[in-house]
């Protein structure tokens, strides 16, 4: 339902729903409710909503087009902190196998979250970003187990300000098709190790 170039398949898929569901309605002594649409199905199909629908990811305010997106309120973010802030020279270097080379004077800041908190290691070395105050911070160097790097050179920040990992930017649907993947491998993947804050009105 996510791909309408895949619409004729999409179709055959509501005419056997149909046929199985007037077989089936017919020998029972009452008239079931139905559902088939996910969260692309509700927005590209309306006409096949029927009784009921099932939002899967549109609750978490995640879609899987532009239009969904523009939609769907963000609903979850990933933040922690900063946890220190180092200058670094010319000719050093940051991350495992030396991955990320300083070529000029720059601040460094370390962020405590990584691979094992969910994290995936292809959002490094320079493809990723964090948000400190309002600004891009790039993840230089690979992400770690524990923790990453991130380039605050130009951003006025201090240990134990806040750091936005992903949320309404960078958004979750970024991040995913950076590193090859689908937004629900990214919200899944954030391991059980990280606090979970539940917030209602």
């Amino acid at each position: 339902s996510d791909d309408k170039k895949l619409n004729e398949f999409t179709q055959l898929q509501f005419q056997r729903f149909d046929e199985m569901y007037n077989a089936i309605a017919a020998v029972l002594s009452y008239i079931p409710i139905r559902h088939i649409l996910n969260t692309s199905g509700i927005f590209n199909y309306p006409e096949k909503q029927m009784e009921m629908v099932r939002l899967g990811i549109g609750l978490y305010g995640i879609g899987n087009s532009e239009q969904e997106l523009q939609t769907l309120e963000n609903v979850s973010t990933l933040k922690t902190i900063i946890s220190q802030i180092r200058e670094v020279l010319p000719g050093e270097s940051i991350g495992y196998s030396r991955k990320y080379s300083v070529t000029k004077k720059m601040k460094v800041a370390t962020i405590p979250i990584g691979y094992a908190d969910g994290i995936r290691r292809a959002w490094g070395n320079e493809k990723g970003y964090v948000i400190i105050n309002n600004e891009k911070a790039t993840i230089l160097g690979s992400v770690c187990m524990d923790m990453m790097m991130v380039d605050v050179t130009s951003i006025f920040c201090k240990p134990g300000d806040e750091v936005i990992v992903f949320g309404k930017n960078p958004k979750v649907t970024e991040m995913a098709t950076v590193v090859g993947t689908i937004p629900y491998e990214i919200l899944t993947g954030i391991s059980q190790r990280v606090k979970r804050i539940f917030y209602k009105n």
